[in-house]
């Protein structure tokens, strides 16, 4: 039997429209100080025809309904969250006490610049530290997360060549490359040209060299992830980065992975132009789930003029902010980015030190490479390539075995406790099973989900149809994932059909 319980399997908590009555409320409102608005005139054409359907609660009912979610919902502070290529490491709480400190958390994003100095200074020692640690001539804060951070250095790398009386369209991305690049690349109106890496899992040379001589001039760039998503180091990363150039290109490095190279390898000395961090994956602050994120984007010197306004630079003694330069690309985030996120990293990087922070990769390696080695008999890996951070595992022995598929897995994972990992990511690898440990977990840990796997092979060898129907302990047996992408319930709404 499993050795964990799933969290909350034996609760069901409806939604708050659904709680309270008519006339309740947890509010208690002072009488107006201030004449009285005729909200007809005020509002005119753009007020309600009728009340909003808002709950109608007391407050320990409001209370307790959101502590309770709050406690039955899986997350990185309560259990092990092994989702590869995402990063969930646990986020250390001295961040968040700096983020709480008064003078940032009271501070209004629209005080002048002489009276946010101390703000000002932070963000400008933050961007000098990431600017160090890849390699990189300038940062800017403003992206709010990684995927903004993709789409600002594509912005960048095509005002760079419309400076340069060039309009390449041609973005050669391999397939080992971070999800979102070949979006990015739509968004910015250039053509995401995929290309296969090679039998190890990594990008050879001479692949790129057909693929850019079969698109002649129309080299805008190439965008590549290192460590990729197979979790390999791209060890050709400076012969690509040359052959790119030498066709007018820049090279995009998507900065997902830095995780594993902190204090180890340098980005810009290979080759990049410009990438984005993703503090949340790397820096230990929050994960977005839609925000708050930040992905600040790292640029050489032949890509400053272009970066995002406003542009937060130290002058002397004091730190300004220039809102107006001719080539930018404009204004990509409201304000000057996402501060809390900075703060939470700035704190997380100085309480590291530099050998702290190699001290992160090098724990993170260990950690992927163990993993690995502990389950190399239950699993294939789908490289024999030495992995850094993450390792990926395919279910295609155990399917031919047995039926059991990674998705069985995965939700078999949920009985004893466990995040899945990443599934069926990434697409070069069938059925894949993407596992990343990260540095902030312990030997321990790791231990409990290796006896959790073999358990689960154990039970595919002995029992495969049941193992099918996992879950097998939650509230809510297998969901129908397909019907929920094909018709998703976004909303509550009163009496809506099951």
């Amino acid at each position: 039997m499993p050795g964990h319980a799933a969290p909350g399997v034996q609760f069901k908590e409806p939604p708050i429209f659904e709680l309270g009555a008519p006339g309740r409320s947890g509010a208690s409102l002072p009488e107006l100080d201030v004449p009285p608005v005729d909200v007809d005139n005020a509002l005119g054409a753009v007020r309600r025809s009728t009340p909003a359907a808002l709950p109608e609660v007391s407050e320990p009912e409001a209370f307790r309904h959101y502590v309770r979610l709050s406690q039955w919902n899986y997350c990185i502070d309560t259990q092990f969250y092994p989702l590869g290529s995402c990063t969930m490491k646990f986020n250390p709480k001295v961040n968040e006490w700096a983020a709480r400190l008064p003078g940032f958390a009271e501070l209004h994003p629209l005080t002048p610049d002489h009276l946010a100095q101390g703000a000002l200074d932070l963000m400008v020692r933050l961007q000098d530290i990431l600017a160090e640690i890849v390699g990189m001539d300038g940062v800017s804060m403003q992206p709010a997360a990684g995927a903004q951070g993709e789409l600002t250095g594509l912005m960048m790398i095509r005002a760079y060549h419309q400076s340069r009386g060039r309009s390449p369209k041609k973005v050669f991305i391999p397939d080992s490359a971070h999800g979102t690049n070949p979006a990015s690349c739509a968004l910015n109106g250039f053509d995401a040209v995929p290309f296969g890496a090679g039998d190890a899992g990594i990008v050879e040379p001479e692949t790129l060299a057909r693929a850019l001589e079969e698109a002649g001039d129309d080299v805008a760039g190439l965008m590549i992830t290192n460590p990729n998503t197979l979790g390999l180091y791209e060890t050709a990363m400076p012969r690509l980065a040359e052959l790119v150039h030498s066709r007018g290109g820049l090279v995009y490095g998507d900065g997902a992975n830095m995780n594993a190279v902190l204090g180890r390898a340098r980005p810009g000395d290979a080759g990049v132009d410009v990438m984005q961090f993703n503090l949340h994956k790397t820096f230990t602050t929050p994960h977005g789930g839609g925000g708050p994120g930040s992905g600040p984007v790292a640029f050489k010197k032949v890509l400053e003029p272009f970066q995002p306004t406003p542009v937060v630079r130290r002058e002397g003694d004091r730190v300004r902010v220039y809102h107006d330069r001719e080539s930018s690309v404009g204004r990509v985030r409201s304000f000057l980015g996402n501060f809390g996120m900075m703060i939470r990293a700035y704190t997380y990087i100085r309480e590291l030190g530099p050998k702290g922070l190699r001290g992160v990769s090098d724990r993170a390696v260990l950690n992927a490479n163990y993993l690995a080695a502990q389950l190399r008999g239950v699993l294939p890996q789908a490289f024999a390539t030495p992995m850094l951070h993450e390792v990926v595992f395919s279910d295609r022995e155990l399917e031919s075995a047995t039926g059991v598929k990674t998705l069985d897995i995965a939700k078999r994972l949920i009985d004893y406790g466990f995040h899945p990992p990443t599934v069926y990511f990434p697409l070069v690898v069938r059925g894949a099973l993407m596992i990343e440990p990260t540095e902030t977990e312990t030997k321990q840990t790791i231990d409990e989900f290796v006896a959790a796997m073999k358990a689960i092979k154990k039970e595919a060898e002995t029992d495969p149809e049941q193992l099918k129907k996992a879950p097998l302990l939650t509230r809510l047996r297998r969901l129908d994932e397909a019907r929920a992408a094909r018709k998703p319930r976004l909303r509550w709404r009163p009496a809506d059909p099951e």
